[in-house]
């Protein structure tokens, strides 16, 4: 039986979504693509369509588990609020449909995939088009993050300690650290010593 993952990296206009699936060990994505919000102006208006066309995705594809990025921090408050708003929302049609829900940090999902929590979304988007067979020729950035999100979720789940050792708060966030020592080890540049 085919595993199917469906990973996302929210965004309060553009999210992005994708469809990772794996039949005996040959790995392909038959949907990667965004949910454009940026004609939509009531920012309520926008939640509920995000919402509405998420649940409409797992509905379509039928995914076992999700997969979201997390976002850890930004320069413009509003922005970050904006954008858990979308998140939210996103999290609650999964939550709605009973299906699991990771979570993983930005650094960690490049990690997964190049080896290095810096990489360039372009040595990601390399990565990853040797990794899976996409549908689509052309991807945005939004949709290869979505990808990238699911590709980490997916490596995980072959670690054979992540379903037999893992708690909770393990299967959730995929670290076993909590939010702020990871988010310290993967932003030392953000530290100010004293």
């Amino acid at each position: 039986m085919a595993t199917r993952i469906l990973g996302i990296d929210p965004g309060s206009r553009v999210t992005g979504y994708a469809i990772l699936e794996d039949h005996n060990r040959s790995v392909h994505s038959p949907c990667c693509d965004i949910i454009k919000l940026t004609g939509i102006t009531d920012p309520h208006d926008r939640l509920r369509q995000l919402y509405t066309e998420i649940t409409s995705i797992i509905s379509q594809f039928q995914p076992q588990m999700c997969a979201i990025e997390t976002p850890v921090y930004g320069k413009d408050p509003l922005a970050m609020l904006k954008l858990g708003r979308a998140q939210a929302a996103i999290i609650m049609a999964i939550l709605h449909n009973n299906l699991p829900l990771y979570e993983y940090y930005p650094k960690a999902v490049k990690k997964a995939i190049t080896g290095s929590g810096n990489a360039s979304k372009s040595q990601v988007a390399y990565m990853l088009q040797k990794m899976v067979t996409i549908s689509e020729k052309k991807l945005t950035n939004d949709a290869t993050d979505a990808l990238a999100v699911a590709w980490c979720h997916h490596q995980k789940m072959s670690d054979p300690s992540f379903r037999k050792n893992a708690d909770t708060e393990t299967l959730r966030t995929g670290s076993r650290r909590n939010n702020w020592s990871s988010f310290v080890e993967d932003n030392p540049e953000r530290i100010r010593k004293p």
